[in-house]
C-alpha cells in the first residue's frame, strides 16, 4: 500500500485550490477540479489517504491518490475540519450562534468519513484546538471541557463519556502518541499559586499522576510529546517580564518522563527567550533555539546532556526531517530568511538556503525536500511556493496570488528509501525554475549602506553581530531591553571625529590647550554665553588665553577666572607667541578667495566626474533613473562650456 503513495502537495488561495504532484515534474494532479468558489480550509488525513476541503455550503472528501471524490456533505458555514489519525472520522467546526429556543448550539460535529453519517456533536466555543484528541489506534478520544477531561470510545460514540477527570484550573491537555498513551495536563499560575503539569495514564485516569512538577512564571504553555510518548517537553510563557529585560515576557523549558523516573528544568547558557524547540523522530534527543539575537542552538539528549552546540546565528526555527538525518535551522518572520541544513550524522553544515519572506516551512515526508511558502495575510506580495532539495538547489517555483495555505501530503515513513552513507543527489530542476532564471532579475543593492569615509575599510567589531565576531549583547539591569556593551556616541568610538581622553571632545588637528585647570572647563562652557556684549579688549584677551580665563562682571563669572570676587583691577594677560602654519594659497582673486571663473570651472568639472560615474554604473548593468539619464545627455554641453572658459583637459 505504501509503495503506491506518491509525493504530493496542496495549496489554497483566495481564488483557487489545487493538488500538485511531486518531484521531478511538479504538475497538477489530473482529475482534480478546483471549486468555483473560494475554499475556507483544507486538510489531509494523517495517513495521507484522504483529502478534504470546506466550501461555504459543502464539505467534500477525496481520495488523495488520483483525486477521486468520495463524499459530499451538505454542511454550511464550516470554518475548520480535521481527520482522525486513520482517517475514519471527520470533524467539523463552525462559529457558535445563539439559538432562538435558548438551547446550546452544537457547533463541533463528527462524521463517518466513509458514510457521511453524523455520529456525535458537542458545543465548542474556541476555534483553537477545537477537535478531540485520538489515540493512534483510535480506540479512545479525549476533550477538555471546563477543567474536566472527558474520555470517549469512538467505536461507541453513542455511549457518551466513559471516563473523566476533574483538574481545577486546567487550561491545556495533550494526549501522547505510542502504544501506552498518557495525558499531560497543564494548570497555569494563578493568585500566587504555582503552575503545574501532571501526567496521568489514560487507562487509569483517576489514579494518582505518575509524574508531577510545580513551578512559577508560567501563565500558558506549549506541550510536545516525543514520538514514542515516553517523554514530554513543556515550554512555559509569562505575559510580563518582571526584570524588564524582554517586552515579550519570560520563557522556561522543562522535561518530564511519563513513567515518573525523571524530570528537570532545561538549563540554557544564554540569556533571552526560547524561540523554538523540537523532538528528533528517534525520541532520544531534542533541539532548542534560544537567547537574544543572534540566537544559540543546542542539541540535548533525553537526560538533558549537551550533545552539540551549533553556535550563534540569526535563527528562530528548528525542524528535523522525518528520518532524523537532517536538521533545518532558519530565521523567519522579522529575520532575513537564511536557512542552514545540517547533517545529524556528521554534525556539519550541508548548505545554506536563502528563502526570504517565508511564512511556512516543512520537510517532505521523504526527508529530501523542503517546502517554503510566503502566505497572506502575513505578506500580501510575492506569495507563492518554493521547493528546495536538501543539498540546497531550488527544484520548483509556483507563484500564487493571495496564498493562504500550503502543505505536503503525509505519507508513511517506510514509503521513502532510507538515507545511505552520503546524502542523495539533487534531481534536475523543474521547468518553472528554468523559466524563473530566464526572467531578468531586479538589481539588488550590494549590501548595507556605508558612509563614504567607511567604504573600503573593515567593519569595526563593535558594529558586527555576535556570530560575525562582534561584541556580545549585554542585558541592561532594570532597563527595558537589551543593548550591546558599548556606547555608539561619536565621542566614544575610537577613530571617530571628536574622540578624546576622559570623554572630552577634541577637534581633529587642533593644538592642545595649555594651562587648563580644574575650573577651565567651566569657563570654557560659559564663554559662548558671555561673548555677546563683551568689549573688543575682553574678547582679544579670551582668544589669546584659549578661553581658560575670563573677566568677571559684578563679581560673577566662570570658575576658571584668576580674578577674585569683587575685584575691580582688570586682568593683564601676556600674549604668547604661537607659531603659525602657512595656509595653502587660494586661487588669486578678490580678497584672496576663489574668483568667479575658477568656481564655475570647478563646478563644471564636478558635473563631468558625476557623469563618468553614471557611465560606469551603466556599463555594470545597474538600472539608472530618468534624472540620471538626463544628466548624462548634458555631457557635451558641459564640455563646450568648459572649452569656452579656456579649460584644457
Amino acid at each position: 500500500m505504501s509503495s503506491q503513495i506518491s509525493q504530493q502537495y496542496a495549496y489554497r488561495a483566495q481564488k483557487t485550490l489545487g493538488l500538485v504532484g511531486g518531484s521531478p515534474d511538479y504538475i497538477p494532479i489530473q482529475g482534480f477540479e478546483a471549486p468555483d468558489v473560494p475554499a475556507r480550509t483544507y486538510v489531509y488525513s494523517a495517513d495521507g489517504r484522504f483529502f478534504a476541503y470546506a466550501l461555504p455550503n459543502v464539505v467534500r472528501i477525496y481520495q488523495a491518490e488520483g483525486a477521486q471524490l468520495l463524499q459530499e456533505l451538505p454542511l454550511a458555514n464550516i470554518v475548520e475540519i480535521g481527520f482522525s489519525p486513520r482517517g475514519t472520522y471527520l470533524s467539523t467546526w463552525e462559529r457558535p450562534v445563539k439559538k432562538e429556543d435558548g438551547t446550546q448550539h452544537k457547533n463541533h460535529r463528527i462524521f463517518s468519513a466513509s458514510t457521511g453519517n453524523e455520529l456525535i456533536s458537542f458545543t465548542q466555543k474556541s476555534q483553537t484546538d477545537f477537535d478531540v484528541q485520538y489515540t493512534f489506534s483510535e480506540s479512545h478520544a479525549i476533550r477538555l471541557v471546563n477543567s474536566e477531561i472527558q474520555v470517549y470510545r469512538p467505536a461507541e460514540w453513542e455511549k457518551g463519556v466513559v471516563d473523566k477527570l476533574k483538574v481545577e484550573g486546567a487550561s491545556m491537555v495533550r494526549l501522547s502518541p505510542g502504544l501506552n498513551p498518557s495525558v499531560a495536563v497543564f494548570v497555569g499560575e494563578k493568585k500566587g499559586a504555582p503552575a503545574s503539569i501532571k501526567i496521568h495514564p489514560l487507562i487509569s485516569l483517576s489514579s494518582p499522576p505518575t509524574c508531577q512538577k510545580n513551578f512559577y512564571k508560567a501563565d500558558r504553555a506549549t506541550i510536545k510529546w516525543n514520538t514514542l510518548g515516553t517523554q514530554v517537553l513543556l515550554l512555559t510563557h509569562t505575559e510580563v517580564d518582571n526584570s524588564n529585560k524582554s517586552y515579550y515576557g519570560e520563557t522556561g523549558l522543562y522535561l518530564l518522563s511519563a513513567a515518573g523516573n525523571f524530570d528537570c528544568r532545561v538549563v540554557l547558557d544564554k540569556e533571552g527567550p526560547i524561540h523554538d524547540f523540537a523532538w528528533s523522530p528517534g525520541s532520544k534527543e531534542f533541539g532548542v533555539v534560544y537567547g537574544y539575537m543572534p540566537a544559540k542552538t543546542t542539541l540535548f539528549d533525553q537526560r538533558v546532556r549537551t550533545l552539540h552546540d551549533f553556535g550563534s546565528a540569526p535563527h528562530n526555527f528548528i525542524a528535523f526531517n522525518p528520518q532524523g538525518r537532517l536538521i533545518a535551522l532558519a530565521g523567519f518572520g522579522n529575520l532575513a530568511g537564511k536557512m542552514d541544513v545540517f547533517d545529524r550524522k556528521t554534525l556539519t553544515k550541508v548548505t545554506t538556503i536563502d528563502a526570504p519572506n517565508t511564512s511556512h516551512c516543512e520537510w517532505s515526508p521523504c526527508g529530501r525536500f523542503l517546502l517554503t511558502a510566503t502566505l497572506s495575510p502575513r505578506l500580501r506580495v510575492d506569495n507563492g511556493i518554493k521547493i528546495w532539495h536538501c543539498t540546497g538547489s531550488l527544484q520548483h517555483v509556483q507563484a500564487i496570488e493571495e496564498l493562504y495555505q500550503a502543505s505536503w501530503r503525509p505519507t508513511p515513513i517506510d514509503s521513502a528509501p532510507p538515507f545511505g552513507q552520503g546524502l542523495p543527489q539533487a534531481p534536475p530542476p523543474a521547468e518553472s525554475v528554468k523559466e524563473q532564471v530566464e526572467k531578468p532579475q531586479a538589481v539588488k543593492a550590494a549590501g548595507a549602506y556605508r558612509p563614504p569615509g567607511a567604504r573600503g575599510l573593515a567593519t569595526p567589531a563593535i558594529f558586527k553581530r555576535e556570530d560575525e565576531g562582534g561584541v556580545s549583547r549585554v542585558p541592561t539591569p532594570g532597563g527595558g531591553g537589551v543593548q550591546r556593551g558599548y556606547n555608539r556616541s561619536p565621542g566614544s568610538v575610537p577613530g571617530a571625529p571628536g574622540y578624546g581622553q576622559n570623554g572630552k571632545k577634541v577637534v581633529p588637528g587642533a593644538a592642545q590647550q595649555q594651562g587648563q585647570g580644574q575650573g577651565g572647563q567651566g569657563g570654557q562652557q560659559g564663554e559662548g554665553k558671555k561673548r555677546k556684549g563683551k568689549g573688543k579688549k575682553e574678547l582679544d584677551a579670551l582668544q589669546v588665553n584659549g578661553g581658560t580665563q575670563s573677566p568677571r562682571r559684578n563679581g560673577k563669572g566662570g570658575g576658571g577666572s584668576a580674578v577674585q570676587s569683587g575685584a575691580a583691577t582688570p586682568v593683564v594677560v601676556e600674549e604668547e607667541k604661537v607659531p603659525v602654519t602657512p595656509a595653502t594659497p587660494a586661487t588669486p582673486g578678490v580678497d584672496g578667495a576663489l574668483d568667479a571663473l575658477a568656481k564655475k570651472m570647478r563646478n563644471l568639472n564636478k558635473k563631468l566626474k558625476a557623469i563618468d560615474e553614471l557611465k560606469e554604473k551603466a556599463r555594470r548593468g545597474e538600472r539608472l533613473e530618468a534624472t540620471q539619464l538626463k544628466k548624462m545627455e548634458g555631457e557635451e554641453e558641459i564640455k563646450k562650456e568648459l572649452a569656452s572658459l579656456g579649460w584644457a583637459p
